[in-house]
Order: C-alpha cells, then sequence, then structure tokens
C-alpha cells in the first residue's frame, strides 16, 4: 500500500533526480527505489559490522586455527 507523504528537497537534488529518474514512471517511483537500495545497503553494513564484532571475538582462536592448518601446507 502506498501512503501519500510530502518531503523538502534542495533544489539541485531535485534536479539530479529528475536528470536520472527517465528510466521510472515518476520522481516517487524513482526516490522509493533510491530509499529502498540505501535501507538495504544499511541492513548489510549492520549485518557486516555483527559479523566483524564476532570475528574479532574469535580472533585469537582463528590465528591460531589459521597457524596449525598452515603446518601442514606443502611448499615445493
Amino acid at each position: 500500500m502506498k501512503i501519500k507523504t510530502s518531503i523538502t528537497l534542495s533544489e539541485d537534488l531535485l534536479e539530479a533526480i529528475d536528470k536520472r529518474s527517465v528510466q521510472f514512471k515518476n520522481r516517487s517511483e524513482f526516490i522509493e527505489s533510491a530509499l529502498r537500495a540505501y535501507i538495504a545497503k544499511m541492513i548489510r553494513d549492520e549485518q557486516n559490522a555483527k559479523d566483524l564484532a564476532i570475528i574479532n571475538r574469535q580472533v585469537e582462536r582463528l590465528n591460531k586455527e589459521a597457524a596449525d592448518v598452515l603446518k601442514y601446507q606443502v611448499i615445493p
């Protein structure tokens, strides 16, 4: 369901939207698409930060495991 809303944008931003929104039905569709992409990126960034925190908590164990694996590597 779509809900009509009103936003205020700077003139230069509106001009940039108009230049780039030709493949969309209208400004609203362009803005909705841009916001969906931005929010998806935010969600990915949040998940990546969580993953990095998990890795950082396990860094000593992971480094020991990697060093152990490298001991078995055959170098010609």
